[in-house]
């Protein structure tokens, strides 16, 4: 079940508990009601942002991603379509994270660090920014 009322979203989980969101006002995002997104992040309709989790000034959340709860979001951060970030993970300022990527729980992605497309980052990893000779490490 979807009921939508003036900006917010309400469904049905499959535990049967209601589940509220809110649109955000820069992309429609749909994010919940003690996320906090900085009024200038954009979030496209279909992402949703999850309980406890924070968006950064200038941040982009894609179509069809999920940020999951307690998730921290940088500045300037683009999260591109169809993402997964798992919960409890930190994405440094900067960073980049393709198309398809799912990302585990408890993540850190360091400041201006990138995830490739598709790629799947196990629970615990740190993502180290490559420019610096550095890549993934457990």
């Amino acid at each position: 079940m979807t009921r939508r009322t003036a900006g917010r979203v309400e469904f049905e989980d499959d535990q049967g508990q209601v589940v509220r969101y809110l649109r955000h006002d820069n992309g429609r995002g749909l994010v919940a009601p003690t996320a906090r997104v900085h009024e200038g992040a954009w979030l496209a309709d279909t992402a949703y942002v999850e309980a406890g989790a924070v968006v950064g000034d200038g941040s982009r959340v894609g179509a069809g991603s999920w940020i999951d709860a307690g998730v921290a979001i940088g500045e300037g951060v683009t999260i591109d379509r169809n993402v997964h970030v798992g919960a409890g993970t930190r994405v440094g300022d900067g960073a980049r994270i393709g198309p398809g990527a799912r990302i585990g729980r408890d993540v850190l992605v360091e400041r201006r660090a990138r995830v490739e497309p598709d790629q799947l980052v196990d629970d615990g990893t740190r993502v180290r920014r490559r420019g610096s000779g550095y890549g993934m490490a457990a």
